[in-house]
């Protein structure tokens, strides 16, 4: 068996795949440390491969959450997104763990999988895990999973976004809507948007958010201008990063009243993800370093 070093080096993989699957931080971190937990406890003669028999048994347990969290989340208010990723340890490996694909954008993608497809099509595809390892993390047969990673992937093609986008173009463009934002200039954020730009807002029920998606740019700008001035005067604005992309945070003191991710084709802004819910920000850590770009 490996000693604890080596195997604490595999945490910000294990965090960045059960991230992925469960699209919570606290989630994530709690099924790490469960797994954990449970190497500890086997013994040598049952693990061939660490890292293997961690990513299994993590993806077993992801699962088991997400069956368990699915009556939760259709009695859920509104649109729902996941927990924004605000920080990350400065590792090495948190930091490869973060430029690696961990946008909003992709994680709302692997939402609409089903429980098994987004557990198959991360263990195969993105952690290259064997069709053996996944046939034992989800209890079927190797061809039965086959075909799963298979229907997923085309699903994941076929709705991420197309477009190969530099981080200095993105963080420009947001940093130029967070700039008309700040002067309520409804004209300039609709310029910036593309014309079917979508608009998603999670509040959860526990705060003001628009139950449905907003189509067009028109009436995003609109709504962005009119939300603004509802909020208090000390309300602020700040280009941070989100999920390893340049994103917005608002501010209001020190509490931070929102989060929002965007996608772009590098010329306009094609949709803007926003987290509300104070339960999926009370434990956002911040880092005050811009966005790189």
């Amino acid at each position: 068996m490996q000693d604890n070093t080596e195997i604490e080096r595999l945490r910000p993989r294990l965090f960045g795949l059960a991230y992925r699957m469960l699209g919570s931080r606290l989630e994530a971190e709690d099924v790490v440390q469960e797994a954990f937990l449970r190497w500890h406890q086997a013994g040598p003669e049952e693990i061939r491969s660490a890292e293997a028999w961690l990513v299994t048994v993590l993806s077993r347990l992801c699962l088991d959450r997400l069956r368990a969290m699915q009556a939760e989340r259709q009695r859920y208010v509104g649109p729902w997104l996941p927990e924004p990723l605000l920080s990350v340890e400065q590792s090495p490996a948190h930091t490869s763990e973060l430029a690696s694909d961990l946008s909003m954008a992709l994680l709302v993608v692997l939402q609409r999988l089903s429980a098994e497809e987004r557990v198959g099509f991360l263990m195969h595809d993105v952690f290259d895990c064997g069709y053996s390892d996944v046939a034992i993390a989800l209890g079927k047969s190797e061809a039965a999973c086959r075909q799963l990673v298979h229907r997923a992937r085309q699903r994941v093609r076929q709705d991420k976004p197309r477009f190969e986008v530099s981080s200095v173009a993105h963080s420009q463009l947001v940093a130029r809507y967070v700039q008309a934002v700040q002067e309520r200039d409804a004209d300039r954020i609709a310029e910036l948007l593309a014309q079917d730009a979508v608009f998603v807002s999670d509040g959860g029920g526990k705060t003001w958010a628009a139950l449905r998606p907003v189509v067009g740019a028109d009436r995003i700008a609109r709504m962005e201008v009119g939300v603004l001035a509802k909020l208090p005067q000390n309300f602020a604005l700040e280009l941070l990063e989100v999920n390893g992309q340049a994103g917005m945070i608002g501010r209001v003191d020190d509490r931070i009243h929102a989060v929002t991710s965007f996608a772009t084709n590098g010329l306009r802004i094609l949709s803007i993800m926003r987290v509300l819910n104070p339960d999926k920000l009370s434990d956002c850590e911040q880092t005050r370093q811009p966005p790189t770009g």
